[in-house]
């Protein structure tokens, strides 16, 4: 069941957002944006966070203590750590909510484990959960990087322990975060946690099971380092994501990773068998099937590892290149996220690859570049 963006009632009452990172923060935005009249108050375990979201004024006011701040609120947003959101939940399970009507949501990757105990931690009627999983993210981190926008068009799924129990609640919750403007789609959190293992669980440890080969392997052959700073680095840059945190993500998704890994060993197991038998007809259709699905995924809609915005320039080798482009950009205001020059040697053109947080700014730069300069852009 999806949602899309529609004229909303503007909601007033009190929102607690547990967490001010990127996420929390830019919820906070959303529903501030959304709802002016409503009262955000935040809460992190950095004070310093904390003083810094209301300084941006991502939230209206901070509290040392969210149990002291959270009983006369009507909205409540957990947006920590997996592991932490639990005992957050079951921090919460302890107060004496006094609105009529109170709605809990939280904003992790893995929904089995939150919703089921929160299944048994809220008997009072005036209090629902709503497990919440918003598929968009960003390469930066902190308060200080939240945005209202964040989470446009992104699909943004809703968990209910049980969704035809819940509709009055399921509107509540789209109403509050309406701001997002993002897609809602309502599931059960089995549903969530195996499509989510699919999508972004599963590539993150197949990520890392890459860049531990090739370190295995660097110790025997030099090269493999050197030569590995190309399209090996962009196909493994989400190995570079927090350790902590896919600790975590894996160990509440253990079932639906545990069975991932079992189709994947078996389709190395058939890989391996065809290539001993030099099975041509089975390796071309292997790729081919693979290409055929890959190009048919969407392009342009946010999922849940965020997308990577990359612009490739051609540029000559000489002092001063990497200045002259980005100075271009900061005139045009073009925000990039990463820069890296991909290989340049005497005499020939270089390739520069400028990393965006949107699809708008890189087609932005690729209009400001061919306006200003006479280098080569494209998109791979």
């Amino acid at each position: 069941m999806s949602h899309r963006h529609q004229a909303v009632k503007r909601m007033k009452g009190k929102v607690m957002v547990i967490g001010l990172g990127l996420i929390g923060g830019s919820i906070a935005l959303a529903i501030k944006k959304e709802h002016p009249h409503a009262e955000i108050i935040g809460f992190d375990i950095n004070g310093q966070q904390a003083k810094l979201a209301k300084s941006l004024k991502v939230i209206d006011d901070y509290c040392a203590s969210y149990e002291e701040e959270v009983a006369d609120a009507d909205f409540v947003v957990i947006s920590v750590p997996v592991i932490q959101a639990n005992e957050v939940l079951k921090q919460l399970s302890s107060i004496d909510f006094t609105k009529p009507q109170v709605v809990i949501t939280d904003v992790g990757s893995t929904k089995g484990s939150i919703t089921a105990l929160a299944a048994t931690l809220f008997p009072q009627k005036n209090v629902t959960f709503i497990g919440g999983h918003p598929m968009a993210g960003s390469h930066k981190s902190g308060v200080i990087a939240a945005k209202s926008h964040l989470f446009e068009n992104a699909f943004y799924v809703l968990t209910p322990f049980q969704e035809e129990a819940n509709p009055k609640e399921i509107a509540l919750t789209k109403m509050w975060l309406a701001g997002t403007k993002a897609n809602f789609i309502t599931m059960s959190a089995t549903d969530h946690d195996l499509v989510a293992g699919v999508i972004s669980h599963f590539p993150h440890v197949i990520a890392a099971g890459l860049v531990h080969q090739a370190e295995d392997m660097q110790t025997g052959n030099a090269y493999v380092t050197r030569l590995a700073a190309g399209g090996f680095r962009d196909i493994t840059r989400i190995a570079s994501s927090n350790p902590t945190m896919w600790k975590d993500i894996l160990i509440h998704n253990k079932e639906t990773i545990l069975k991932l890994l079992d189709q994947w060993m078996k389709q190395m197991t058939e890989i391996k068998e065809n290539l001993t038998q030099n099975n041509e007809a089975f390796l071309l259709d292997y790729f081919s099937k693979a290409k055929e699905f890959r190009d048919g995924l969407p392009v342009k809609a946010k999922g849940a590892i965020p997308s990577f915005y990359d612009l490739y320039v051609d540029v000559p080798d000489y002092p001063g290149i990497i200045s002259e482009i980005t100075g271009i950009l900061a005139k045009e205001k073009i925000s990039i996220t990463n820069i890296r020059i991909m290989e340049t040697r005497e005499e020939i053109y270089g390739v520069l690859r400028l990393s965006f947080q949107s699809d708008d700014d890189r087609q932005s730069a690729e209009e400001c570049l061919r306006k200003y300069t006479m280098y080569e852009t494209y998109i791979v």
